[in-house]
């Protein structure tokens, strides 16, 4: 029984921040993500950390402003939103996965074997 629970989300004003958390199943992923998706978009990567925190990766769109970050001892990964844009507005979801055959990081949905419900974060400008 795995779940990513997501929270966090809200209305800001643009310039503003938001910390979005995701609550994973006991189990630990090795790789955790965020992806957004916003109305009449694609669902695209927003950034990535691995189980021991040791490597991340971030969107060309976030860069400098987010930043991913986790807590194993809780089974949570954070999102640090900092001077948040209206094009950030978006559902944000959380997602997850465990190694296959190679190690290296993935950006794609397809990638990611399971997913959070999502949280509204709403940027106003």
């Amino acid at each position: 029984q795995v779940q990513l629970v997501e929270s966090g989300g809200g209305l800001v004003q643009a310039g503003g921040s938001l910390r979005l958390s995701c609550v994973t199943s006991g189990r630990t992923f090795d790789d955790t993500a965020w992806f957004r998706q916003a109305p009449g978009k694609e669902r695209e990567f927003v950034a990535v950390i691995r189980r021991s925190g040791g490597s991340t990766a971030y969107a060309d769109s976030v860069k400098g402003r987010f930043t991913i970050s986790r807590d194993n001892a809780k089974n949570t990964v954070f999102l640090q939103m900092n001077s948040l844009k209206a094009e950030d507005t978006a559902v944000y979801y959380c997602a997850a996965r465990f190694l296959g055959r190679l190690r290296d990081l993935k950006f794609r949905v397809v990638d990611y074997d399971f997913w959070g419900q999502g949280t509204q974060v709403t940027v106003s400008s």
